[in-house]
């Protein structure tokens, strides 16, 4: 890459000094719009310098012993500039500036700058993040660790050495070696492209390789369970313990909205009266931080009443009894399997069952969809809209082959 590099020697008038009447000489270094300043070490008279040249004005002693100090420190950056160049290594003014003053020229690398983040990340779980979202980047992690590995034989990679190449490689990788779909692909890049501009802002890559790589997703059709679907939910009974502890959380998020991270962490606190004088779920969802308001609907009211005594409930002061996602997920397909529901039921499934069934098809207004599931741009919840849409046109298809051409159905032409 060619870059833009400059020194200008200028004056530091606010730092006049009261005693001496002097100003101190800095040193600006630019590197592709980018500056760093450096001290010279050397003062002047204002009088003496000369704005446009750069340098002090005329040949008196002192004009030759700072011009000379300040033509040694250009050419020692220039050097120091040209063997970057040589050496094809990364160019920053920050970069110059430290090498100038001694210090060592770290040359970034992504999985370095990639665990540095994943480690600040751990450190406010609980906090600013949740640790799903962790364990998420940890997978992303490694899956970047893996390509770097097989796809080029290395340990890291240089952050100079990124480019649109290995980016689009990258996305084939995942893909193709490792079988993950076009959408889970997408957030992988996604989760990436983070820790790329992170070493922009640093000043550890003056380019995105991202530039010209487009960040698509697919739209999918999101799973729910219909009203027959719930209601054999609702009314099977379970020999196992464990199956009904599982459902019951299940259908306590289809009639609330709430993701699995979410009702884990519900504890009594988080119900209380609403403006409404009726009982509200009031919590901040782990995922994106907003709120997410909900009224209690009797289904879920009576799954927490179940559970007021229960051992867990009263030694952990949460809502309900949730045990791990993984073993919820592995328990549901049992669930769906005893009901005789014949699609792949996902603890996620509950809240878009939420979105759709239990109230966009009853009538509620988006707008008030959006809000309960915290959804910070409706055009997410429109989603399920389009879902619902979709449902309604399939049925009166149905309904317009049920009725023939005639539209009174077969009764009339007997």
């Amino acid at each position: 890459m060619n870059n833009t590099f400059s020194i200008l020697f200028w004056l530091l008038n606010s730092r006049i000094s009261k005693k001496t009447g002097e100003a101190p000489i800095m040193a600006r270094i630019t590197v592709n719009g980018k500056r760093a300043e450096l001290a010279t070490g050397k003062k002047v008279m204002p009088e003496k310098w000369n704005v446009n040249a750069g340098k002090v004005r005329g040949n008196s002693e002192e004009a030759r012993v700072i011009n000379y100090h300040l033509s040694k420190m250009e050419v020692k950056l220039q050097k120091i500039y040209d063997k970057l160049v040589e050496d094809d290594q990364y160019i920053s003014s920050s970069t110059l500036k430290n090498l100038f003053l001694g210090k060592t020229n770290k040359q970034h690398s992504l999985l370095k700058l990639f665990r540095y983040h994943n480690d600040s990340i751990e450190k406010q779980v609980g906090k600013e993040y949740s640790s799903g979202t962790l364990e998420r980047y940890k997978t992303a992690y490694r899956h970047v660790e893996s390509f770097v590995k097989d796809h080029y034989g290395r340990e890291d990679f240089a952050l100079k050495d990124l480019n649109y190449t290995f980016v689009n490689d990258y996305e084939l990788y995942l893909k193709s070696t490792k079988g993950i779909g076009h959408n889970t692909t997408m957030k992988y890049i996604r989760q990436m492209k983070k820790i790329i501009i992170l070493a922009i802002k640093n000043e550890w890559l003056d380019r995105d390789p991202f530039a010209r790589f487009e960040i698509t997703t697919k739209e999918v059709k999101k799973g729910y369970l219909n009203k027959e679907e719930l209601s054999e939910l609702y009314s099977k009974e379970f020999g196992a313990e464990r199956l009904e502890h599982v459902r019951d959380a299940f259908l306590f998020c289809c009639y609330t909205g709430l993701s699995y991270s979410d009702v884990k962490k519900l504890t009594p606190d988080n119900i209380s009266k609403g403006m409404d004088g009726e009982c509200w779920i009031f919590v901040d969802r782990t995922k994106t931080g907003s709120s997410s308001n909900v009224p209690l609907l009797p289904i879920p009211a009576e799954i927490i009443k179940k559970y007021e005594t229960h051992p867990i409930v009263l030694n952990t002061g949460c809502l309900l009894p949730i045990i791990s996602n993984q073993r919820v997920n592995a328990y549901l397909k049992e669930i769906a399997t005893i009901c005789g529901i014949k699609k792949n039921v996902t603890f996620h499934m509950a809240r878009h069952t939420f979105a759709t069934t239990v109230t966009l098809s009853n009538g509620v207004a988006i707008e008030s969809v959006g809000s309960m599931l915290g959804h910070k741009n409706l055009k997410t919840t429109q989603i399920y809209a389009k879902v619902v849409q979709e449902k309604v046109s399939e049925d009166m298809k149905a309904l317009k082959n049920k009725l023939g051409a005639s539209g009174f159905g077969k009764a009339v032409n007997q």
